[in-house]
């Protein structure tokens, strides 16, 4: 199974009764998983089942979960208000009685306020509860095109990550096989040492020298170094054909890497060995780079 990038985008579309929505899903790189929502107002009580879903499909990252809705029901139903009618006509005739006024007209009537109300299509508990389910199950087609575009950028942060392994392998052997590790070049090395300090002090113990030469070309040995590299660039081949999420594994093994690199080029003594370190630190930081957007 491929590695899960932590940066995707979706939006699925739904409808039922006269409800339309859509929900737009973002999510970037995060060291857990931390879920935002954007619901209307009206809707906060699907809070918990949207935190729900989208925890059963993701296990890092930062995700923005966005839901619109329009309704799409008719006009609103004009209807006369009977009992507010009949006291307003009450109360014109008594005018009439006290002013001799004209009796009101229909026209009149309509514009005093209560008469007439515009009434909203009410919507029962049935259809709230289907359309409330409805929208939970467009949001897990949503969460599975996230997972399906998380799964491309995975695929593409694969390629980068096995391109990098195969840089920090080709520096390993560059330094395996520099001639300043072969017995030859270090003994020559050490004696020119020794005999330059002999050349300039006739007080230093030859046999005290020899010693510390020793343990100088110990100290400068970086085969361990270079054992652990192979061993961390193997251990990321394999996380990198696990299943689920082991970005924060490999996050510690790019950190691991970046040590032994540490280590490698400070211990180093030549400069074909020093400019391979250099050059895989420069490839480790790369490979950290890619590794915080993995899930």
């Amino acid at each position: 199974m491929s590695i899960k990038s932590m940066t995707g985008f979706s939006r699925v579309e739904g409808t039922a009764g006269t409800a339309a929505w859509h929900w737009e899903l973002r999510s970037v790189n995060g060291r857990g998983l931390d879920v935002r929502l954007r619901l209307p107002s009206g809707m906060e009580a699907m809070d918990p089942k949207v935190r729900e879903a989208v925890g059963r499909h993701l296990a890092r990252g930062s995700v923005t979960v966005s839901l619109s809705v329009e309704s799409r029901a008719g006009a609103p139903e004009i209807r006369l208000n009977e009992d507010v009618l009949a006291q307003v006509v009450k109360a014109a005739e008594h005018i009439r009685e006290l002013t001799e006024a004209a009796p009101p007209s229909a026209d009149g009537l309509m514009t005093i306020k209560g008469v007439l109300e515009v009434v909203e299509a009410e919507e029962s508990a049935e259809a709230a509860e289907a359309r409330a389910a409805a929208m939970l199950k467009t949001l897990d087609e949503a969460l599975v095109a996230l997972v399906g575009a998380r799964l491309s950028e995975g695929a593409r942060l694969k390629a980068v990550l096995d391109a990098n392994l195969a840089k920090i392998e080709g520096l390993v052997a560059t330094v395996e096989d520099a001639p300043a590790r072969t017995p030859a070049a270090i003994q020559a090395r050490l004696t020119e040492l020794v005999a330059r300090l002999l050349e300039s002090s006739s007080a230093l113990d030859p046999d005290r020298l020899h010693q510390e030469a020793v343990l100088l070309a110990t100290r400068a040995d970086v085969e361990e170094e270079l054992k652990r590299l192979h061993a961390h660039i193997a251990a990321a081949r394999e996380l990198l054909t696990e299943e689920g999420a082991v970005g924060r594994k490999l996050d510690f093994l790019a950190q691991e890497f970046n040590r032994e690199a540490n280590t490698l080029c400070s211990k180093s003594n030549d400069v074909e060995i020093t400019r391979a370190g250099l050059a895989l630190k420069t490839v480790i930081d790369q490979m950290r780079e890619q590794v915080q957007n993995i899930e």
